[in-house]
């Protein structure tokens, strides 16, 4: 089932269970992801793959948890509680992120691949990786163990 196909679903279930958060973040995704539908478009594409919309997902959970800190920070706390609630919902649609372990392993494999030796060839190891895993990576905790490995 594609991840527009379970949206519609999740969000049938959750009006009918009546559960208003799930609803509402829900609403939020579909409405996001006809942003990315449209822009797609203007570049010739009819719909965005599952992987740009896993894509987008990660962005609005990065979006999200930026937004947590920033009310933990001005003592709005019940605010950063909506986002986090908001954050988990949008997880279940993700694929299962990759153990530590495996992301070490892919990273060492990928440097030695591309021949990687400093920062500059950063660029060249993450493009090895999403095409390695695609949307299974989450490239925020990959860029850092890059990060690392290179610098090191």
């Amino acid at each position: 089932m594609s991840l527009r196909a379970r949206f519609m679903d999740d969000l049938k279930a959750a009006m009918k269970a009546g559960q208003s958060e799930k609803v509402g973040t829900i609403r939020m995704i579909t409405a996001k992801l006809k942003d990315v539908d449209i822009a797609g478009r203007a570049k010739g594409e009819d719909q965005v793959s599952d992987e740009a919309v896993i894509s987008m997902l990660r962005g609005m959970i990065k979006s999200r948890t930026e937004s947590a800190a920033m009310y933990e920070k001005g003592g709005r706390p019940e605010l950063a509680e909506k986002e986090n609630a908001e954050i988990a919902i949008i997880r279940d649609y993700l694929p299962p992120d990759l153990d530590d372990a495996t992301i070490e392993a892919a990273v060492r494999e990928a440097i030695e691949r591309t021949d990687a030796t400093s920062m500059k060839d950063m660029g060249k190891v993450m493009a090895a990786l999403k095409e390695q895993f695609g949307a299974a990576l989450d490239p925020a905790r990959a860029s850092a163990v890059v990060r690392a490995r290179l610098a090191a």
